[in-house]
């Protein structure tokens, strides 16, 4: 039986379906931690050290998960999975995916450059000019969105319409993540999330938020909807441009009929859409994930 690690800190739901679809295809699926693992250099063996893999590295590497922490833990944990790669082993998304998606204002950015549409963005680490870039948008009307740079599932953003959300906001790191706020025009807030792999659209999910947020885990009612037209095209664009293995898109439409990618996710829950659809993620990701595995020859060295 070929063995998988799973990089995860919270298997849960997502981690459990994971492993029931590499189970049906003959392999078992291992929970571990980033924060578990180590690099030995110049020591005989391989030079990543794996917890349950010690004897041998993983057929793949499955990432549900990179542990937050200071610059030096999240470098250290991405250098594990860059390791990983130098062995010839697949890992799904790769490092260097998670780091182009990880950080919104280098997601944006990829973005920008590859003339997919995206809210109006600055980033920057001076407070007083992001307050008077706040204060001029919202002297036009428009309302301002402040999320942190890092960060999912709808946590830290928050929604400025005074300058007085502004100088209430709470610490963001130094950097100052700024967008204008898009409305559908509608009285109930709502987005898309269209699910990514190998490069095809294969699922999609209209999100309808309780609030402004329209994240599942904020609460947001799930309805099911077909990955077709611009919304297939943006979603597509987006992880080609992030050159990611597998993504959840999310993408809104303006009052305008206008629509733009607001996040592309590398390491995206599923749950939601799962309970809306009859595709099954998971086992469309081990399909694909398996059959990269099985292209490369794992340079593992002498152990």
């Amino acid at each position: 039986m070929g063995r998988i690690a799973i990089f995860t800190d919270d298997p849960g739901w997502h981690g459990a379906r994971l492993k029931e679809a590499f189970a049906i295809r003959g392999y078992q699926g291992s929970y571990v931690s980033l924060t578990e693992c180590r690099l030995e250099i110049d020591v005989p063996g391989p030079g990543i050290v794996i917890p349950g893999f010690e004897t041998s590295l993983p057929d793949g590497v499955f990432v549900r998960g990179v542990p937050g922490g200071s610059l030096d833990e999240v470098v250290f944990y991405l250098n594990i999975l860059h390791a990983l790669e130098a062995r010839s082993i697949t890992v799904y998304n790769d490092g260097r995916a998670i780091e182009r998606s990880v950080d919104k204002a280098m997601t944006r950015w990829l973005l920008f450059s590859s003339g997919i549409p995206t809210p109006i963005t600055w980033v920057l680490a001076d407070r007083n000019k992001a307050r008077a870039i706040v204060n001029e948008n919202l002297r036009l009307g428009q309302a301002m969105v402040c999320k942190p740079l890092f960060g999912s599932q709808g946590i830290g953003v928050e929604k400025i319409t005074r300058l007085a959300d502004f100088d209430t906001l709470e610490d963001k790191n130094g950097v100052y993540y700024l967008q204008q706020f898009i409305s559908s025009g509608t009285d109930e807030s709502f987005d898309w999330r269209v699910f990514v792999i190998a490069g095809q659209a294969i699922a999609a999910m209209r999100r309808c938020g309780i609030g402004w947020l329209n994240n599942v885990a904020q609460g947001a009612r799930c309805e099911l909807e077909k990955p077709h037209g611009i919304l297939k095209q943006l979603a597509e664009s987006a992880v080609q441009a992030l050159q990611m293995n597998y993504g959840g898109v999310d993408i809104i439409c303006d009052e305008c009929g206008r629509y733009s990618v607001i996040e592309v996710n590398s390491i995206p829950a599923w749950k939601g859409l799962q309970s809306v659809c009859d595709i099954n993620v998971a086992d469309r990701m081990a399909i694909d994930f398996l059959a990269q595995c099985q292209r490369t020859e794992p340079n593992q060295m002498a152990l």
